[in-house]
């Protein structure tokens, strides 16, 4: 295994929901900041495009790497090295900014300026934590029901029908996560993003 730095942001940070995908791998970690323009998805959790000047905040973090991780982030990110144009994200080389005034180099995950949703929303100035605390993530709204039915309607085949209650329905509708199908219900574009970040 060798050791590689990454710049990570969002919901890989330590404390939020996919933290746990790379913290058995984290040799060290520093406050860090990258410049760009971070933009709140619907379901509340930043992405960063590479271009622009904002000071987006997040974690340098050395990784023990091996293939088999690297292949897992660029999945979990739709990274195509063989094909970039059609990634949901780039792996790129980032200058990183630390607190005492130095620099370093770093991997970071930046959208796809093509694949950036049109109901998402700038962040000014690019700090997504202050964003967050002050409007927290649309999975950190859900009662346990309704996280307990989008992780199981997100887990199923399709061919299936998942039961449902009335008031769960009319809950999950109105919040737009799922889509009546007729004879079953399944996940909305929405709520296939929330299951991403729920599962």
């Amino acid at each position: 295994m060798t050791e590689v730095k990454f710049f990570i942001y969002g919901s890989m940070t330590e404390g939020l929901v996919h933290f746990q995908k790379i913290s058995d791998f984290i040799v060290h970690s520093i406050p860090a900041t990258i410049r760009g323009t971070a933009y709140r998805l619907k379901v509340g959790f930043p992405v960063v495009l590479e271009q622009g000047e904002d000071v987006v905040p997040g974690s340098l973090v050395t990784l023990r790497m091996s293939d088999l991780l690297l292949q897992l982030l660029d999945q979990f990110h739709g990274y195509r090295e063989q094909d970039e144009s059609k990634s949901l994200y780039f792996r790129r080389i980032q200058t990183v900014h630390l607190s005492d005034g130095t620099q370093d180099q770093a991997f970071s995950y930046v959208l796809n300026p093509l694949k950036l949703p049109a109901n998402s929303k700038q962040i000014v100035g690019g700090n997504w934590q202050d964003s967050l605390s002050q409007l927290p993530a649309l999975t950190d709204t859900l009662s346990e029901r309704q996280r307990a039915y989008i992780l199981r309607l997100g887990a199923s085949t399709g061919r299936e029908i998942v039961p449902i209650d009335l008031p769960l329905y009319r809950e999950l509708m109105n919040l737009e996560m799922i889509v009546d199908k007729g004879r079953r219900l399944a996940l909305s574009k929405l709520g296939h993003e929330v299951y991403r970040y729920l599962g």
